[in-house]
């Protein structure tokens, strides 16, 4: 049975860093949204060529289109361990759409770990990632935009989670090693 984790937290809370280390470590399938669409645009699939069209117009991609590139991937890795979901749900749309039996019949949501960051550290640190990585898109308009973004649309899915049982906060303020500590530990507790 196929072990599949959403792993949430907000801008700047190490889920790409810690989603790394957890596909690493256990052989899951680390699924990241971001590469969903550079996948879908690069190989110039049907829903490649419309999130390009849509994404050129400057708007964000439907809940469909983003959730229709994750079942194309899903299907193509169906012999994976599990899945590693970083990015998505963003929504309680999306989440329920993840649930919906109709659309993803196979997928069961294990767990959900929170990375709690506090929102001082999460300015800090996306600031400082801007700096180390030159990123244009870490500007402090940006990330309180991005922060802003999150607790409106994404923070529901602690409740969402919590009501199903499958929520686990994690105190995502400690360094790399001790968070991903913590990881290990409530993944194999779960097993």
């Amino acid at each position: 049975m196929q072990t599949n984790i959403v792993l949430f937290g907000a801008p700047g809370s190490g889920k790409g860093t810690q989603a790394k280390l957890i596909a690493e470590k256990f052989g899951f399938d680390h699924v990241s949204t971001g590469d969903l669409f550079r996948y879908e645009i690069s190989h110039k699939t049907p829903l490649g060529l419309k999130a390009q069209e849509i994404i050129n117009r400057g708007d964000l991609c439907p809940d469909d289109i983003t959730l229709g590139m994750l079942n194309n991937h899903i299907q193509k890795h169906e012999d994976s361990k599990g899945f590693i979901f970083d990015g998505v749900p963003r929504t309680i749309k999306q989440a329920e759409m993840l649930d919906d039996k109709n659309l993803f019949k196979d997928l069961n949501i294990s767990m959900v770990l929170y990375l709690y960051v506090e929102m001082e550290e999460v300015e800090k640190r996306i600031l400082k990632r801007a700096q180390l990585e030159n990123r244009a898109d870490d500007t402090p308009e940006t990330v309180k935009a991005r922060v802003a973004n999150f607790f409106d649309q994404t923070m529901p899915l602690v409740d969402y989670y919590k009501n199903q049982g499958k929520l686990i906060q994690l105190n995502g303020m400690q360094d790399i090693e001790h968070v991903f500590a913590d990881i290990c530990k409530t993944i194999e507790n779960h097993k």
